[in-house]
């Protein structure tokens, strides 16, 4: 079997467990009907905040918010897919992620990403994050800052920032946002407000496609 073969097998897969996973929540749990009385604030405002990391043109015509967790496997499975779709349109599309830190790791993951943020490495260490992944989704956290550290994170800096109150805050509002949505697993994705229910890299392509003509329009 090529390498070609095994990611695809092993994306599959991994979208398989986290489909399962969704259907099980999904039953035991009657489905809501989000509204902006439900929310209390409009579902724009709880979807992008003034905080939130931006990957692309931020005066893109179409954005991709996704719910993410640094330590999900789904989340690391898709992240190649949704970078292909957003090299497709480079001008069109850009992603806004939200935090749902949900896994052992996942809020110190993301208290290193902030910091790269302000080291304007944000996008290298999210990816040497993901690409470490296996080695501390657990909670062992020393891959991640080795792996960070090797993407450029200035890791004496980025020690001192961790728990900084603006940070803590981001996280916060992060998780009340996804709570008053409903987010029930991660990834989560919503393209223009649209919330992707149908899982997996080619809907979501479709999804975005369908947006990026609608813009044209």
């Amino acid at each position: 079997m090529n390498k070609r073969l095994i990611v695809i097998a092993a994306l599959i897969l991994v979208l398989g467990g986290f489909a399962a996973v969704t259907l099980l929540y999904r039953g035991s749990a009657p489905e809501k009907e989000i509204t902006a009385a439900t929310l209390g604030e409009s579902l724009s405002q709880r979807l992008v905040r003034e905080h939130s990391p931006i990957i692309g043109p931020r005066e893109a015509r179409v954005t991709i918010v996704e719910f993410f967790d640094p330590s999900c496997e789904a989340c690391r499975a898709m992240y190649p897919a949704v970078k292909e779709i957003m090299a497709r349109y480079p001008n069109d599309v850009r992603l806004v992620l939200r935090y749902a830190p949900f896994h052992p790791g996942s809020e110190e993951a993301v208290r290193i990403m902030e910091a790269a943020r302000t080291q304007n490495v944000y996008v290298p260490v999210l990816e040497a994050l993901l690409e470490s992944q296996p080695q501390w989704h657990d909670g062992d956290m020393r891959s991640a800052w080795t792996a960070a550290a090797a993407a450029g994170l200035n890791v004496e800096q980025a020690t001192a920032a961790l728990n900084s109150p603006d940070v803590t805050a981001t996280i916060r509002q992060d998780v009340a946002d996804g709570e008053a949505v409903g987010i029930r697993g991660t990834p989560t994705f919503y393209v223009n407000g649209r919330q992707l229910t149908d899982f997996g890299p080619q809907q979501l392509e479709d999804l975005i496609r369908s947006e990026v003509q609608a813009s044209s329009r």
